[in-house]
C-alpha cells in the first residue's frame, strides 16, 4: 500500500511541476521555486515587501515567484506601473481573488469581485457617493465636525501624554460612515472599538506568512488551528455588525427620500426586484458596506497616525507648517480644500507623509481575466499580479534621494506645490481607489485642524526610532504624544 501512496504522490509532484515548468517559459523571470512550497520560503516573514522588493532591483520592472504551485507576477518602478495600469489599463482591471479574500467576500461586493458584479457595483458606488457628498463642500463639513470633536478630545488630555491612535481611528471612520448609514458613532463606544481592533487585525494579517500560506494551501490550512482562523471570524462579526444597521435602515427607510449610501441601495434592489440578472441584493450590499468600511477607515487612519509621527519626529517642519497656517488662515478659521492652494508647504508635507508612509506598499492584488501580453512576456489567464506601489513612491528615477524624507521636494523654487505623477498611494487605472477624494479631504483638515490648535511633542523620555506594526501594510506602531494647546 505504501509504494502504491508514495508512486502516486511522486505522480502528482510530476505533473505540478511539468504545469509549472510550462507556464514559466512565458512568464517573466524570477527567483527558481522549490517543490510545493515555490518561493515562500524566501519572503520576508515580518515585512514581505522588503523581499518583493529586493527581487525588484534584481530582475527588474517584471518578475514571477510562486506561492505555492501558484505563480504571482509582480510589478515594479512607477514606468511598469504606468504602462499596466494605464497604457493597458482594461488587461490589468481584474481584480486577484485570493482564497482569503474569497472566503471572506464570495466574490461580492465593490472591491473583491470582477465581471459585471463589480461594474454595476462600482458605478453604483462612485454616483451615490458622489450623491452624498463625496468630493463636494457637504463632506468637508461633516470632516470638519470629526475634527472638532477630535481636537476636543485632544484637549481634554490637558497635554498630558496619550495614544491618539483608536480615537482618531474612529473619527476617520465615521466620516465614512455618515455617508454610508447616515449617522456618526460615539467613538468611545465599546462595539465600535472592538469593530476597528479587528480590521486592524485583519489588514496587519495581510502581510504575514499565514496569509501567503492560505493563499497557497487553501483546502489544508482551512482545516488547521492558526491566525487565520481568527481573521475569518472577525470578517463575519463585522459583516454581522453592518447587516444589523442594514436591518434597521429596511425598517426606517422612506423610498421616497433616501437618507444615505445604504437607503439608496435598498431602492435599487427594490426597483430590480425580481430581475434574475440583478447584482444588488442584501449579500452585495453587506458585502459593499463592508468594503467601504474598511477601506474608508484603516489606511486614512494610518496615514493620520503617520502625520502626527512625522510632527513629532521633525518639530521644524510642524513650526514652519504652523507658520503658513497662521499666516493664511489664522487659529480661528475652520480649514477647507479650497485653502490647500494658499498652503503649498503643508500640503507638501501632507504627500511627502504618503509617499514616506507607503501605507499599503502591495497594493491590492490584480489579477488577468485573459492572456496578456506585456513586456514581452505572456502572462496567463488567471494569474495574480501584484503592483508594487511602494516601488513607485520610492523610484529613484522620479524622487531624489527618496529614503529621506523632505517635504521641499514638491515645491517649486518659488515655493508653489508641484504634482509629481509617481505618487500613487492610492493605485492607478481602472482599480484605483474610489474614496481617494475623501481620503484627501481628510487628511488635510485633521491635519490643519491640529496644526491650528497644538504643539505636538513627545512624552519626556519617549522619543525613539519609527517603528512598524509587522504585516503588510506600513503602520506605525502604536505610540504616545503630548498635544499642548498653543497659546
Amino acid at each position: 500500500m505504501l509504494p502504491v501512496l508514495l508512486a502516486g504522490l511522486l505522480a502528482l509532484l510530476a505533473y505540478f511541476y511539468l504545469s509549472a515548468w510550462r507556464s514559466k517559459r512565458t512568464l517573466p523571470p524570477g527567483p527558481t521555486p522549490w517543490p510545493i512550497i515555490g518561493n515562500l520560503h524566501q519572503i520576508d516573514k515580518v515585512a514581505p515587501y522588503n523581499t518583493f522588493i529586493q527581487l525588484g532591483e534584481k530582475y527588474g520592472g517584471v518578475y514571477t515567484l510562486y506561492f505555492g504551485w501558484k505563480p504571482v507576477v509582480f510589478l515594479y518602478g512607477y514606468d511598469t506601473l504606468k504602462d499596466a495600469l494605464l497604457g493597458q489599463a482594461e488587461d490589468f482591471s481584474g481584480r486577484g481573488i485570493v482564497p482569503v479574500f474569497e472566503r471572506i467576500a464570495r466574490r461580492k461586493g465593490v472591491v473583491f469581485s470582477n465581471g459585471p458584479h463589480w461594474f454595476h457595483q462600482r458605478k453604483f458606488a462612485l454616483t451615490t457617493l458622489k450623491n452624498f457628498g463625496m468630493g463636494k463642500r457637504s463632506i468637508e463639513e461633516r470632516v470638519a465636525e470629526e475634527a472638532m470633536f477630535l481636537v476636543e478630545f485632544f484637549k481634554s488630555k490637558n497635554g498630558k501624554p496619550f495614544n491618539p491612535g483608536p480615537e482618531m481611528t474612529a473619527a476617520v471612520s465615521n466620516a465614512i460612515c455618515s455617508i454610508v448609514f447616515g449617522e456618526r458613532f460615539d467613538t468611545q463606544d465599546e462595539t465600535f472599538q472592538t469593530l476597528h481592533r479587528m480590521l486592524l487585525e485583519n489588514l496587519t494579517f495581510l502581510g504575514r506568512r499565514g496569509f501567503q500560506l492560505y493563499n497557497a494551501f487553501p483546502e489544508i490550512l482551512r482545516w488547521l488551528p492558526g491566525d487565520h482562523n481568527k481573521i475569518f471570524q472577525n470578517g463575519t462579526m463585522l459583516q454581522t455588525y453592518l447587516r444589523g444597521l442594514i436591518d434597521n435602515h429596511i425598517l426606517t427607510r422612506d423610498p421616497n427620500c433616501p437618507r444615505d449610501f445604504v437607503d439608496s441601495f435598498l431602492n435599487r434592489m427594490e426597483e430590480e426586484e425580481g430581475s434574475p440578472d440583478s447584482h444588488f441584493t442584501l449579500e452585495s450590499l453587506t458585502m459593499t458596506t463592508f468594503n467601504l468600511f474598511i477601506a474608508g477607515t484603516g489606511t486614512t487612519a494610518s496615514t493620520l497616525r503617520w502625520l502626527l509621527k512625522f510632527m513629532l519626529e521633525y518639530p521644524e517642519i510642524q513650526k514652519k507648517a504652523q507658520a503658513e497656517v497662521d499666516k493664511v488662515i489664522g487659529t480661528e478659521v475652520c480649514p477647507s480644500l479650497e485653502h490647500r492652494v494658499s498652503l503649498p508647504y503643508t500640503d507638501a508635507v501632507i504627500h511627502e507623509v504618503q509617499r514616506f508612509s507607503s501605507v499599503v506598499p502591495n497594493g491590492l492584488p490584480h489579477a488577468a481575466l485573459k492572456d496578456i501580453k506585456f513586456k514581452g512576456y505572456i502572462i496567463p489567464k488567471d494569474t495574480q499580479i501584484v503592483t508594487m506601489l511602494h516601488s513607485a513612491l520610492f523610484d529613484k528615477k522620479y524622487w531624489d534621494k527618496p529614503e529621506e524624507f523632505n517635504p521641499e521636494r514638491f515645491l517649486d523654487e518659488n515655493g508653489k506645490f508641484v504634482k509629481n505623477d509617481a505618487l500613487i498611494p492610492f493605485g492607478a487605472g481602472k482599480r484605483a481607489c474610489i474614496g481617494e477624494s475623501l481620503a484627501k479631504t481628510e487628511l488635510f483638515i485633521f491635519f490643519v485642524s491640529f496644526l491650528q490648535k497644538f504643539n505636538l511633542k513627545f512624552p519626556p523620555g519617549e522619543k525613539g526610532p519609527i517603528g512598524l506594526v509587522p504585516g503588510g501594510t506600513r503602520d506605525p506602531q502604536p505610540f504616545n504624544m503630548c498635544a499642548e494647546l498653543r497659546s
